[in-house]
């Protein structure tokens, strides 16, 4: 039997999802060397995830292929509240135009042809490689890395692998999980939903750009209009039904019939998911952490399911680096858990409260809403900070997202920092030369620093503000913290 063969990089990724090729492709763009592990041998080829929003498309600009993904998508107005008359209830509209992160609000997208280009863009970055038809068998760790087994699932053959660290991006049956320990904080919600996908024959314009939640006691609905003809309705199930036997063309079709017929599109896929909000309670022991759907699961009703797995890779991909760079110490990685469990929480609580609303009506239980004109009622989501983790200098406005405006040369803000930390500053302010550092002083920022009344603010490479200064002091610990 021939001997297994060794590899040795600095981070192994188990998993070739969103999650996982986003954090490959930044630690590509870090430098670090990084092999991503796959059971499969090609992207799913049908839908799954339909809405990423502005923070997300923020990652894939880092990366390098915003403007590609932007073709590949269509533009959400937003999502309506309807009862079982076709009354508004909730008018949940977004803006069309460029908001604060440079970036629209909201997009639909078709998830195979989003993981194609984002798998494309690997072969951009020479210290990431792929292992395909791989399946994780286990791993064990010490003090200087992690060993961990694969299976060749063409040949059969067991492979070692030898990184310094293991993420599991590897769904929500994660085996990498299991070496941290599952232990689920259930925000205790659980229901069945089918999930309809097809494809419009022919224009149909009356089914709308809006996504629609139906808050009909009956039966709650969504429908989702998709990128081209691809439209998506989701229907809850009700306890006594058979969820196989309602995920049957002919019991699909019934449910379709109030808006579309075999005449009007193609069924592309029908099936049964188990809608669930939980967050694991912890995501590193020593080398190995995991993101994504291995770390938490939400209901999709806030569309926040792929965003909070890119948000994870964007968080941990520059502690990474800068842990194996040797510009910091593994104590970095703790930040990890600390800052995206709250902020993961809170978005999967506001899911379940959206649930809420569509499955019993209760308006009054809506978090910040207020009467909107037409009688309806508009709903403002709340993005939430950061938890505890890095700050430095004035802290009061760190742990948020920062704001990327377009500078006087007609170039982005993230663009003109790369991928690197940056210090948005005033005019004159006299700021020492620091390695990986970037200093903006274009007029476009200039307002955002009046609203936080500082000076200087330094921004990290996630896009999140690490601290601000409004003096001499507040600026030396801004600096000494890069």
């Amino acid at each position: 039997m021939a001997e297994p063969t060794a590899i040795s990089v600095d981070v192994c990724i188990i998993g070739y999802g969103p999650t996982g090729v986003t954090l490959a492709s930044l630690l590509g763009a870090g430098g670090i060397s990084t092999l991503v592990v796959e059971r499969q041998g090609a992207p799913y080829d049908l839908p799954r995830a339909v809405q990423f929003d502005d923070e997300v498309m923020r990652v894939f600009q880092t990366i390098g292929l915003a403007d590609r993904i932007a073709l590949a998508t269509h533009v959400s107005p937003g999502m309506l509240f309807k009862d079982r008359d076709g009354r508004l209830l909730v008018d949940w509209s977004r803006p069309m135009e460029i908001g604060p992160q440079g970036w629209h609000r909201s997009y639909r997208f078709h998830q195979p042809e989003l993981e194609g280009i984002l798998r494309d863009g690997i072969s951009r970055f020479p210290s990431v490689s792929v292992r395909e038809c791989r399946e994780f068998l286990d791993a064990t760790q010490n003090d200087a890395g992690v060993s961990v087994r694969l299976r060749n699932l063409v040949t059969g053959e067991i492979e070692m692998l030898r990184c310094r660290y293991l993420v599991g991006a590897d769904g929500a049956r994660s085996r990498t999980r299991e070496m941290i320990g599952t232990d689920w904080n259930d925000l205790k919600f659980r229901q069945n939903w089918l999930v309809v996908d097809v494809c419009l024959k022919h224009d149909m314009p009356e089914l709308g750009d809006y996504s629609v939640q139906y808050c009909e006691p009956e039966r709650p609905a969504t429908y989702v209009r998709g990128t081209g003809n691809r439209r998506r309705w989701e229907f809850a199930l009700l306890p006594a039904e058979n969820p196989e036997a309602m995920a049957q063309p002919a019991s699909v079709w019934a449910r379709l019939a109030r808006w579309v017929t075999p005449q009007d599109a193609v069924l592309e896929r029908a099936a049964n998911y188990t809608f669930r909000a939980v967050i694991n309670r912890k995501w590193r022991q020593g080398r190995v952490l995991i993101a994504g759907d291995a770390a938490h699961l939400t209901p999709p009703f806030m569309g926040q399911g792929l965003c909070a797995g890119i948000r994870d890779a964007a968080n941990l991909a520059w502690k990474l680096a800068r842990v194996l760079h040797g510009h910091s110490s593994s104590a970095l990685l703790d930040s990890y858990a600390s800052e995206r469990i709250p902020h993961v929480t809170e978005y999967i609580a506001q899911a379940v409260r959206l649930g809420e609303v569509i499955n019993t009506c209760a308006l009054e239980s809506v978090t910040n809403a207020t009467p909107a004109p037409q009688g309806g009622m508009l709903m403002q989501t709340i993005a939430p900070s950061l938890g505890a983790g890095l700050a430095a200098g004035w802290t009061a406005p760190a742990h948020r997202i920062a704001p990327q405006p377009t500078l006087s040369t007609g170039m982005r803000a993230d663009d003109a920092a790369g991928y690197g930390f940056a210090l948005f500053a005033r005019p004159g302010l006299a700021v020492p030369p620091r390695e990986n550092l970037t200093v903006i002083r274009d007029a476009a920022v200039q307002p955002w620093l009046d609203q936080l009344g500082a000076k200087a603010a330094m921004i990290r490479p996630d896009r999140y503000v690490l601290g601000a200064a409004r003096d001499e002091a507040e600026l030396e610990d801004l600096l000494a913290a890069v």
